[in-house]
């Protein structure tokens, strides 16, 4: 039964992004662009997320279109087993596919959405909040880094990845194409990112520092060390030293929980994400004001950025020392 689900499941998701659609026939031509356009309104991974929460849900017993009883139910079977934030997920899945198939929408149901909130308010865990680096870590975390291979392109890479308070997925995508060394500093073209799905594109600009962590100046020594003029930015590496494949954002995180750990921390306090929270948070602690921080992270919400403020602001405005 599961497997023919699984069959039925499969035809829906294939053409789901389109076939929907009654557009007329008569323009054979414009359709097939159409379809190219369509298709092209998803990325591959958010695809790919959604197959594979649909097939979990066929799979446990589901069918389409689904019942309000049945997707309570389902949600109710893995509660406290999956996360919140995996059941969050797979709902959107449901509701996606019923919302294009013109299906019912059970997960817009008074009974689902209350299962739902049972289940945050029951199993909600608060994810464990990964240490910024801020401008402190990051000077120690620089010093490990000495002339070989990996030190340069890692001294790059972190210095770099701070001054810009790119994303890691951001941050690998970077082509040498997208550098542009100026008389003020370094521009960076971000092409696409996570917020920019359309691929408008922004700039951000890096002016030179004082000492010898000027990040223009760490990069166009990377840069001009290994001939850097095309292709990926940060490069993976390999037994002669950088190869031409692209730096993983994996590989991102990994560097950054290596030179923790050599520069006296705990690396399991680090993430991928920590060089963009450690910028944001040191930016709150030197008072830089909201608006600029966010043209350099790119936050399109000052709600998504006040976590950092507060963080930085910790000991900045602090109550304890007027007392102590």
């Amino acid at each position: 039964m599961a497997h023919q689900n699984t069959d039925k499941l499969c035809n829906l998701i294939t053409p789901f992004t389109y076939d929907n659609f009654n557009l007329s026939k008569e323009n054979n031509e414009a359709s097939e662009r159409v379809k190219d356009y369509v298709r092209a309104s998803s990325s591959e991974a958010t695809l790919k997320a959604y197959k594979s929460d649909l097939e979990h849900f066929v799979a446990w017993g589901g069918i389409l279109p689904a019942s309000q009883e049945m997707v309570a139910n389902y949600l109710a079977n893995y509660a406290g087993i999956l996360s919140v934030s995996t059941l969050t997920r797979r709902i959107s899945a449901l509701s996606k596919i019923h919302e294009v198939k013109r299906f019912e929408n059970p997960t817009k149901t008074e009974l689902v959405r209350s299962t739902m909130r049972g289940i945050r308010r029951k199993h909600h865990v608060a994810p464990k909040k990964m240490s910024p680096i801020t401008k402190e870590r990051l000077i120690k975390m620089l010093a490990t880094c000495l002339e070989d291979v990996k030190d340069v392109r890692d001294r790059a890479l972190l210095i770099v990845g701070f001054a810009s308070a790119l994303r890691r997925s951001e941050l690998v995508a970077l082509n040498c194409s997208n550098v542009e060394f100026v008389p003020e500093g370094l521009i960076l073209n971000v092409e696409r990112s996570k917020t920019d799905q359309q691929g408008e594109g922004r700039r951000i600009g890096i002016p030179y520092a004082r000492g010898a962590d000027c990040p223009v100046k760490v990069l166009r020594l990377y840069m001009d060390k290994f001939h850097l003029t095309e292709g990926p930015l940060f490069k993976s590496l390999c037994a002669d030293g950088l190869n031409e494949a692209r730096l993983t954002g994996h590989g991102v995180a990994y560097i950054i929980k290596q030179r923790a750990k050599l520069a006296g921390f705990d690396p399991t306090m680090f993430s991928g994400h920590s060089l963009r929270a450690g910028f944001a948070t040191s930016a709150a602690q030197s008072g830089a004001d909201s608006w600029a921080i966010m043209k350099q992270t790119g936050h399109k919400s000052e709600a998504t950025l006040r976590g950092y403020i507060r963080e930085g602001e910790l000991f900045k405005v602090n109550a304890v020392s007027s007392v102590l």
